[in-house]
């Protein structure tokens, strides 16, 4: 009988297929930090007067663009990405209690989840072949 999620297992168990899907992976999920972080950089004031008018301490925002676009650029590259993933998840529950825990942006709660999960599975397993972490630990 036809297993589709057999098909797909031994696939993504190919050494060279698993480290392209983990790089994409990676790339996936740094984009949307990295993007993030440079639009905080590009719209300091109105990003500090936002998070100001949600009751988060202006102040924040240096680390706040610290996290998403260091944790970005460090998922792309795969360089500490476990540790990364992790603070990123961290930051992506808080984000979203804090900025989308309304009825009115339930997608965007939705989405910080959605994204926690991912970080925390690239958490457990790694940045994978293609990543400075690889490499550093290939080189040991």
């Amino acid at each position: 009988m036809f297993n589709p999620n057999l098909v797909v297992k031994n696939l993504s168990q190919q050494p060279q297929i698993n480290a392209v899907i983990s790089l994409v992976a990676r790339i996936l999920m740094a984009y949307i930090f990295i993007v993030a972080g440079w639009g905080k950089i590009t719209a300091y004031t109105a990003t500090a007067g936002y998070m100001e008018s949600m009751g988060v301490p202006a102040g924040l925002l240096p680390i706040t663009i610290l996290v998403e676009l260091g944790g970005g650029l460090a998922l792309l590259f795969g360089f500490q990405a476990r540790f990364a993933a992790l603070g990123l998840t961290v930051f992506s529950l808080i984000t979203a209690f804090l900025f989308h825990g309304g009825a009115e942006d339930g997608i965007n709660f939705m989405k910080n989840l959605a994204m926690s999960g991912g970080l925390l599975f690239l958490m457990l397993h790694g940045a994978g072949k293609f990543s400075f972490d690889h490499w550093i630990e290939k080189s040991k």
